[in-house]
Parts: C-alpha cells; structure tokens; sequence
C-alpha cells in the first residue's frame, strides 16, 4: 500500500512528534506511508463567514496542490463515514488497487469545499471535534491497527 497523509499546519508537540515518527516506523512494514504538512493560515480576529472561507480555501488550494489526478482521495471530516476498526481494515483493503490513498485532514477551520469535492471517500472517527495535530496521531495508529488486521497479527485491543 502506499498513502500519504496530508494535513493542514505542523506539529509543535514534542510528544506528537514522536508519536507519529513511531506509528510511521510500524507502518514501514506495510508499504509506504508518508506525511506531507501544508502551512495553517492565520486565523483572522473577529473573522465573519466570507473571511473564515477564504482562510479555508487557501489552506484548500495548498493541499489541492499534492493530490495528483490518479490518487484516491479521503477527506476526515464529521460527516463521513465513520467505521470500526475492522472496517476501516476493510476499507483500506478495497482502496489497495495500486493508487495512492491520500486520507487529508484539515485545519482548526476544517476542510474547503474544493477539498471535499475532491475526495471520492469521506472518513469520521467520531462525532467529536479532535484538534488537528492529535487527530495525525490518531489516524496513524488506526491505520496501523488496520494494517495489523489486514495481515492477521494479532494487535492488542
């Protein structure tokens, strides 16, 4: 499998960091997984609706800009599908036909119109909002886990 993970901002956690360098250490196993980061833009005091969707368009355009035609596309966002683990392992096994998967995660704003009609998938890991950076985490675990699923070892629950 090959997948990158495209999200909005940088980490400034140590801890996350970390994290994520160990769940992509495991991930090596399974094919190769990478992380890109685009820059967050400011978040404009007192912002009305036009303002904070022209932030999240630009932050769109920037991530627009590493999916390629061929790439199969999922979007986090609350509305998406939101499988359990086993399922997402079975989903990961459906989108292994040789294209890349790119699973992108927005900013604090979210994800841009044009980034949603993107995406041929849309994932959800809960109905809860995460901050961006612990959801990076989060979503390497799980893929990690699914990964685990898909080649039948064990992985503690």
């Amino acid at each position: 499998m090959q997948a990158l993970v495209l999200c909005v901002g940088r980490l400034k956690e140590d801890w996350q960091r970390q994290a994520c360098a160990e769940y992509l250490k495991r991930l090596s196993r399974y094919g190769k997984f990478q992380v890109q980061e685009v820059d967050d833009q400011p978040e404009p005091a007192h912002a009305g609706p036009a303002l904070l969707r022209q932030t999240m368009d630009k932050e769109g355009a920037a991530l627009l800009k590493h999916i390629r035609p061929e790439d199969r596309v999922a979007a986090l966002c609350i509305q998406g599908q939101a499988p359990d683990s086993p399922g997402l392992a079975h989903l990961l096994e459906d989108w292994s036909d040789g294209r890349r998967l790119v699973l992108v995660i927005g900013g604090s704003l979210g994800l841009s119109e044009a980034v949603l009609r993107r995406a041929e998938h849309r994932l959800s890991f809960s109905r809860l909002t995460f901050p961006h950076p612990l959801m990076r985490v989060i979503l390497l675990e799980q893929l990690y886990r699914a990964c685990k699923i898909n080649a039948g070892e064990r992985y503690h629950k």
